[in-house]
Protein backbone atom coordinates (compact mmCIF):
# COMPACT_ATOMS: atom_id res chain seq x y z
CA UNK A 1 0.00 0.00 0.00
CA UNK A 2 1.29 3.17 -1.14
CA UNK A 3 0.94 5.88 1.40
CA UNK A 4 1.08 9.60 1.64
CA UNK A 5 1.94 12.29 3.69
CA UNK A 6 -0.12 13.12 6.87
CA UNK A 7 -3.04 11.22 6.06
CA UNK A 8 -4.44 7.79 5.37
CA UNK A 9 -3.97 6.75 1.75
CA UNK A 10 -7.80 5.91 1.16
CA UNK A 11 -8.92 9.47 2.11
CA UNK A 12 -9.10 12.29 -0.30
CA UNK A 13 -6.44 14.75 -1.06
CA UNK A 14 -7.89 18.07 0.64
CA UNK A 15 -5.79 19.76 2.94
CA UNK A 16 -7.82 20.97 6.84
CA UNK A 17 -5.39 24.17 5.56
CA UNK A 18 -7.77 24.22 2.68
CA UNK A 19 -11.31 24.76 4.46
CA UNK A 20 -9.63 27.77 6.06
CA UNK A 21 -8.59 29.22 2.70
CA UNK A 22 -11.69 28.53 0.92
CA UNK A 23 -13.74 30.07 3.98
CA UNK A 24 -11.86 33.08 3.83
CA UNK A 25 -11.61 33.38 -0.05
CA UNK A 26 -13.17 30.85 -2.56
CA UNK A 27 -10.16 32.15 -4.94
CA UNK A 28 -7.15 32.32 -2.15
CA UNK A 29 -8.02 28.32 -2.07
CA UNK A 30 -7.60 28.17 -6.10
CA UNK A 31 -4.45 30.27 -5.72
CA UNK A 32 -2.93 28.06 -3.72
CA UNK A 33 -4.24 24.53 -3.88
CA UNK A 34 -5.00 24.76 -7.61
CA UNK A 35 -2.17 26.84 -8.54
CA UNK A 36 0.41 26.22 -6.31
CA UNK A 37 0.70 30.00 -5.60
CA UNK A 38 2.00 30.99 -2.11
CA UNK A 39 3.60 34.23 -1.86
CA UNK A 40 5.04 35.01 2.04
CA UNK A 41 4.29 38.31 3.49
CA UNK A 42 5.83 39.64 7.63
CA UNK A 43 2.14 38.58 8.35
CA UNK A 44 3.01 34.80 7.14
CA UNK A 45 6.53 34.82 8.20
CA UNK A 46 5.50 35.89 11.19
CA UNK A 47 2.88 32.86 11.96
CA UNK A 48 5.84 30.42 10.20
CA UNK A 49 8.10 31.44 13.39
CA UNK A 50 5.26 31.12 16.07
CA UNK A 51 4.51 27.66 14.79
CA UNK A 52 8.29 26.46 15.23
CA UNK A 53 7.48 25.03 18.22
CA UNK A 54 4.25 22.92 17.53
CA UNK A 55 5.75 22.03 14.23
CA UNK A 56 8.25 19.45 15.93
CA UNK A 57 6.47 16.11 16.76
CA UNK A 58 6.31 15.38 20.32
CA UNK A 59 4.35 14.74 23.60
CA UNK A 60 4.89 17.13 26.91
CA UNK A 61 3.08 17.10 30.26
CA UNK A 62 0.58 19.85 31.05
CA UNK A 63 0.05 21.50 34.45
CA UNK A 64 -3.16 19.01 34.44
CA UNK A 65 -2.69 15.87 36.04
CA UNK A 66 -3.02 12.72 33.62
CA UNK A 67 -2.96 15.22 30.34
CA UNK A 68 -0.63 15.45 27.67
CA UNK A 69 -0.46 17.82 24.64
CA UNK A 70 0.76 16.09 21.38
CA UNK A 71 1.96 18.43 18.55
CA UNK A 72 2.35 18.31 14.67
CA UNK A 73 0.05 15.45 15.02
CA UNK A 74 -1.45 13.52 11.20
CA UNK A 75 -5.48 13.52 11.20
CA UNK A 76 -7.16 12.27 8.17
CA UNK A 77 -10.88 11.52 7.65
CA UNK A 78 -12.46 8.92 5.14
CA UNK A 79 -15.63 9.76 5.30
CA UNK A 80 -14.49 13.88 4.58
CA UNK A 81 -11.78 13.46 2.13
CA UNK A 82 -9.72 15.10 4.83
CA UNK A 83 -6.04 15.14 5.83
CA UNK A 84 -3.58 17.67 7.66
CA UNK A 85 -2.26 18.07 10.64
CA UNK A 86 -3.07 19.26 14.29
CA UNK A 87 -0.60 22.06 15.94
CA UNK A 88 -1.63 20.62 19.43
CA UNK A 89 -4.20 17.33 20.29
CA UNK A 90 -4.52 17.80 24.04
CA UNK A 91 -5.50 14.29 26.15
CA UNK A 92 -6.59 13.49 29.49
CA UNK A 93 -9.04 11.03 30.34
CA UNK A 94 -10.89 9.81 27.73
CA UNK A 95 -11.37 13.19 25.99
CA UNK A 96 -9.20 14.62 23.13
CA UNK A 97 -9.04 18.91 22.35
CA UNK A 98 -7.17 19.59 19.04
CA UNK A 99 -6.09 23.27 19.57
CA UNK A 100 -4.80 25.44 16.58
CA UNK A 101 -2.34 28.13 16.91
CA UNK A 102 -2.51 31.66 15.01
CA UNK A 103 -0.70 34.78 15.46
CA UNK A 104 -4.02 37.09 14.89
CA UNK A 105 -6.58 37.80 17.16
CA UNK A 106 -9.88 35.47 17.33
CA UNK A 107 -12.62 36.16 15.24
CA UNK A 108 -15.99 33.85 16.50
CA UNK A 109 -17.37 32.37 13.38
CA UNK A 110 -14.43 33.01 11.32
CA UNK A 111 -12.58 30.63 8.67
CA UNK A 112 -10.37 29.47 11.96
CA UNK A 113 -12.90 27.58 13.40
CA UNK A 114 -13.96 25.80 10.02
CA UNK A 115 -10.75 24.52 9.67
CA UNK A 116 -11.01 23.52 13.45
CA UNK A 117 -14.18 22.40 13.41
CA UNK A 118 -12.43 20.12 10.65
CA UNK A 119 -9.75 18.82 12.36
CA UNK A 120 -12.48 17.73 15.60
CA UNK A 121 -13.88 16.00 12.69
CA UNK A 122 -11.17 13.73 11.75
CA UNK A 123 -10.37 13.07 15.62
CA UNK A 124 -13.91 11.80 15.92
CA UNK A 125 -13.06 9.12 12.89
CA UNK A 126 -9.69 8.34 14.20
CA UNK A 127 -10.32 7.54 17.77
CA UNK A 128 -11.96 6.03 20.32
CA UNK A 129 -12.23 8.90 22.05
CA UNK A 130 -14.83 11.97 23.56
CA UNK A 131 -13.42 15.08 21.00
CA UNK A 132 -16.12 17.53 22.80
CA UNK A 133 -14.98 20.99 20.57
CA UNK A 134 -12.32 22.43 19.16
CA UNK A 135 -10.23 25.37 20.38
CA UNK A 136 -7.60 28.13 18.93
CA UNK A 137 -5.21 29.76 20.73
CA UNK A 138 -3.95 32.97 19.76
CA UNK A 139 -0.81 34.63 20.44
CA UNK A 140 -1.61 38.04 19.94
CA UNK A 141 -3.29 38.05 23.43
CA UNK A 142 -2.10 34.38 24.61
CA UNK A 143 -5.39 33.01 24.93
CA UNK A 144 -7.24 29.66 24.46
CA UNK A 145 -11.12 30.32 22.42
CA UNK A 146 -13.61 27.61 22.73
CA UNK A 147 -14.76 26.32 19.41
CA UNK A 148 -18.17 24.62 19.59
CA UNK A 149 -19.03 22.09 17.35
CA UNK A 150 -22.83 22.51 16.47
CA UNK A 151 -24.53 20.95 13.71
CA UNK A 152 -24.21 24.53 11.31
CA UNK A 153 -20.51 24.15 11.66
CA UNK A 154 -20.53 20.25 10.83
CA UNK A 155 -22.59 21.15 7.75
CA UNK A 156 -20.29 24.25 6.67
CA UNK A 157 -17.22 21.90 6.98
CA UNK A 158 -19.40 19.47 4.75
CA UNK A 159 -20.14 21.97 2.02
CA UNK A 160 -16.21 23.74 1.91
CA UNK A 161 -14.87 20.44 2.12
CA UNK A 162 -17.44 19.35 -0.96
CA UNK A 163 -17.00 22.95 -2.99
CA UNK A 164 -12.67 22.09 -2.78
CA UNK A 165 -13.65 18.69 -4.32
CA UNK A 166 -15.26 20.28 -6.86
CA UNK A 167 -13.09 23.07 -7.69
CA UNK A 168 -10.13 20.38 -7.71
CA UNK A 169 -11.51 18.14 -9.92
CA UNK A 170 -12.96 20.95 -12.25
CA UNK A 171 -9.58 22.77 -12.08
CA UNK A 172 -12.02 26.00 -11.69
CA UNK A 173 -10.58 28.94 -10.83
CA UNK A 174 -13.31 31.17 -8.38
CA UNK A 175 -13.82 35.28 -9.54
CA UNK A 176 -12.16 37.33 -7.75
CA UNK A 177 -13.91 38.85 -4.37
CA UNK A 178 -12.58 42.13 -4.77
CA UNK A 179 -13.37 43.89 -1.50
CA UNK A 180 -12.42 44.11 2.38
CA UNK A 181 -10.39 40.73 2.44
CA UNK A 182 -7.82 42.22 -0.18
CA UNK A 183 -5.78 44.15 1.82
CA UNK A 184 -5.41 40.90 4.32
CA UNK A 185 -4.35 38.57 1.37
CA UNK A 186 -0.67 37.70 0.62
CA UNK A 187 -1.68 36.89 -2.66
CA UNK A 188 -2.93 40.29 -3.35
CA UNK A 189 0.01 41.23 -5.79
CA UNK A 190 -0.97 37.42 -7.83
CA UNK A 191 -4.35 37.55 -7.61
CA UNK A 192 -4.81 41.01 -9.31
CA UNK A 193 -8.62 41.95 -7.98
CA UNK A 194 -9.12 45.03 -9.49
CA UNK A 195 -7.77 44.50 -13.05
CA UNK A 196 -9.89 41.08 -13.46
CA UNK A 197 -12.88 41.93 -11.08
CA UNK A 198 -15.78 42.76 -13.51
CA UNK A 199 -17.43 46.23 -12.38
CA UNK A 200 -14.78 46.83 -9.67
CA UNK A 201 -15.47 50.03 -8.38
CA UNK A 202 -13.07 51.01 -5.65
CA UNK A 203 -9.12 50.54 -5.74
CA UNK A 204 -7.78 47.89 -3.71
CA UNK A 205 -5.16 49.51 -1.60
CA UNK A 206 -2.14 47.62 -0.18
CA UNK A 207 -3.05 46.24 3.42
CA UNK A 208 -1.57 47.61 6.40
CA UNK A 209 0.96 45.87 8.59
CA UNK A 210 -0.56 44.01 11.07
CA UNK A 211 -2.12 40.69 12.76
CA UNK A 212 -4.38 38.32 11.05
CA UNK A 213 -4.88 35.09 11.32
CA UNK A 214 -2.17 32.64 9.93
Amino acid sequence: MTWWPDGDSEAGRIPLSALEHHAYCPRQAALIHLETIFTDDVNTVRGHLAHERVDRPGIRATAAPGTRQHYAVPVWSQTLALYGRCDVVEVGGNTAVPIEHKIGGYRPGGPADVQVAGQVLCLRDMLDLDVPHGEVFTHADRRRHRVVITGALIATVRDTAAALQTMLADRAMPPPAADRRCRRCSLLDDCLPNALAAGASTLIRPRPLGNWDA
